[in-house]
């Protein structure tokens, strides 16, 4: 397992909404508060020796209900893990483009990003078009200004998937000279992603990709809720896989039901767990923690949109010898942890 984490921030977000932040939107041809309602979920990478968060953005709508409102992706920049500069307008958001349909005017949410071994950056992260979600993928050598490509799994078997609700696609990384680069396993790159269930995709470009399946042509479960267990709910991927030398580490959200849980979590609340997959069987689970190695105890993950209480893990990086960690909170803040294991 990753970790222990550790909390360093003086019990308080990295990241808060922002009622001044504007932004002239494309499609309404509007100024808009891209950040008004919350700041979450957050994707982070390293680059230029800075480690750049990618965050969930929500423009307040007056919608109080999850989803109504828009998302877009903003970005904030560290170089010590603890304080951040944001950039005053959004690197990814719905625009006049060919994936308006799929975008607009649910946004773009919840991202998680890999380099690839050339060093470009690749962005997944769902489409929401308040119909279905679906998961996508775009591309940045910069990471501000990104070619998006649409669905994942749009090319595979005449659009089979197309019409499927899917998010959360989360790149198999090694760890090189210190970066975490996209891995390729037998030939294939490898995707875990999925919602109540995890499921695994593989892909020559990263861009393209094809589901798991199983002999009858269905999807293939690699991790299952559990009952009994802190995730006996639903299991959702986190931030990309690490490959190491005992297998893939596999970081995912878990929800908790109750009546068949913990019951001292309670309904909903979501934790943070830990799987350990074969390095050359991406689909073989080896082992599973049985608590979660994070979950929701300061005031700031236990209030917000979500009441419930979340630390959804997103973003991974290793900085300056040290493991940083990041997590959406109540589907409102940011924060994060960090290891130096």
């Amino acid at each position: 397992m990753l970790g222990p984490f550790e909390r360093f921030t003086g019990e308080k977000p990295i990241l808060e909404k922002n009622l001044e932040s504007i932004f002239k939107d494309p499609v309404s041809d509007s100024i808009v508060h891209w950040e008004s309602m919350a700041t979450f979920n957050p994707a982070a990478i390293v680059s230029d020796g800075k480690i750049h968060v990618l965050y969930r953005a929500e423009q307040n709508l007056g919608d109080k209900e999850i989803g109504g409102h828009t998302s877009r992706i903003g970005m904030a920049v560290s170089n010590d893990g603890l304080h951040y500069t944001r950039e005053k307008e959004p690197v990814l958001f719905p625009g006049n483009d060919s994936q308006k349909e799929n975008e607009w005017p649910g946004g773009v949410e919840d991202p998680r990003i890999v380099e690839t071994p050339e060093g470009k950056y690749i962005l997944t992260y769902t489409q929401w078009n308040r119909k279905i979600p679906r998961l996508a993928v775009a591309t940045s050598s910069d990471l501000k200004n990104w070619e998006k490509y649409g669905p994942a799994f749009k090319a595979y078997k005449d659009g089979k998937y197309l019409d499927m609700e899917s998010k959360s696609g989360a790149i198999v990384t090694r760890l090189d000279n210190g970066k975490l680069v996209a891995a390729k396993i037998n030939g294939k790159y490898w995707m875990y992603f999925g919602v109540p269930h995890i499921y695994l995709a593989s892909s020559d470009d990263l861009i393209h990709w094809q589901p798991l399946e199983d002999y009858e042509g269905k999807l293939a479960p690699v991790l299952n809720p559990r009952p009994g267990y802190f995730d006996s709910w639903l299991v959702e991927a986190g931030p990309p896989p690490l490959l190491t030398e005992d297998g893939i580490v596999v970081l995912y959200n878990a929800g908790n039901s109750q009546n068949i849980g913990v019951k001292e979590l309670g309904n909903r609340i979501y934790t943070g767990g830990q799987a350990l997959y074969d390095a050359n069987k991406p689909w073989k689970i080896l082992d599973r923690s049985d608590q979660p190695f994070i979950k929701p105890e300061l005031d700031f993950e236990k209030s917000g949109q979500y009441k419930d209480g979340t630390t959804f893990v997103e973003g991974l990086v290793y900085y300056n010898n040290t493991w940083y960690l990041y997590y959406g909170t109540a589907d409102s803040m940011v924060g994060v942890v960090k290891s130096g294991k």
